[in-house]
């Protein structure tokens, strides 16, 4: 007898389609749509997940080919881009661009200069302060792996008409208030009801 396993199907359905997710409409009331803009909307749903793995996918690769964590990414991150823009960035403002602790944040400095990833270096009119510098070879690495990746999402925009951008910006900016968890209680410490016990079992005699 052959034990071959039997190919795997894909599920006819998806985690985030609508009727999977809340298919008695406790959370959605979607009375008011036909089944076209529900099928319709699914699909865009589909789309945004896969936007989401796509950039966990890049986001991991990054970290392992600069063997960094993401905190550490993204200080690199802000430090080039400040560059950039010709500013000199301070361990103050990259705390506070990270939203991390004075203490954090001289850890981390301390991780990558010891990496040979930034050089710490005297703020031109301030003693008091003390600028970072990314090391060059660091900014290429950076630049030229996942910064160009990262550059498909600008290339992607491009593509698109003035009319598309607003639409898709005004989508984007709306969905991130509906999400938002600033004014859900549960998410400010609250916690969930305890869990009802279990049934207890009679003892098999």
């Amino acid at each position: 007898m052959s034990t071959t396993p039997e190919p795997h199907s894909p599920s006819p359905w998806r985690v985030q389609d609508i009727d999977a997710s809340d298919p008695s409409g406790e959370l959605v009331d979607r009375s008011g749509l036909t089944g076209e803009a529900i099928a319709g909307i699914d699909e865009l749903m589909a789309a945004l997940v896969e936007l989401r793995r796509t950039e966990e996918e890049l986001r991991e690769a990054s970290e392992a080919y600069m063997q960094l964590n993401s905190t550490d990414m993204r200080a690199l991150h802000y430090l080039i881009a400040a560059a950039h823009r010709g500013e000199r960035p301070t361990a103050v403002a990259l705390g506070s661009e990270l939203r991390i602790s004075s203490a954090s944040t001289t850890k981390l400095l301390d991780r990558l200069e010891r990496g040979g990833h930034v050089h710490r270096r005297a703020h031109p009119s301030d003693r008091r302060a003390i600028t970072i510098e990314v090391a060059p070879a660091t900014r290429q690495a950076a630049m030229e792996t996942m910064g160009r990746q990262q550059a498909g999402r600008f290339r992607a925009a491009a593509r698109l008409t003035d009319a598309e951008r607003e639409t898709i910006t005004a989508f984007l900016r709306s969905m991130a208030r509906e999400i938002s968890v600033e004014d859900a209680p549960w998410a400010r410490g609250a916690r969930p009801p305890a869990p009802a016990p279990s049934p207890s079992r009679e003892p098999r005699t």
